[in-house]
């Protein structure tokens, strides 16, 4: 999710980010981006990274009773599994 304001194709952000990864990260590979325009969050605003990374890693999480918009889980699923994460339910 880009800062309001700014005015960049979301695709050239992700190739960017790509390579950085790519060129910077040990050990680990960078296969495809992919951008949301919304992240999960609670109802203070905190975004939810352990729960992405948990579904990024196919590991089982619990619901947390504080998330503002649970159908957004089910999106992250969906969109890191076309990239390769997320091989379990």
């Amino acid at each position: 999710m880009l800062k309001s304001g700014v005015s960049r194709d979301p695709a050239e952000v992700v190739r960017e980010a790509i390579q950085m990864c790519a060129s910077e990260s040990a050990g680990r590979s960078v296969q495809d981006g992919d951008h949301r325009q919304r992240l999960p969050k609670t109802r203070s605003g905190k975004i939810l990274r352990g729960i992405m990374q948990k579904i990024a890693d196919s590991e089982d999480y619990k619901m947390p009773a504080t998330i503002d918009d649970p159908a957004i889980l089910t999106e992250i699923h969906d969109a890191l599994k076309q990239i390769g994460y997320a091989q379990q339910p």
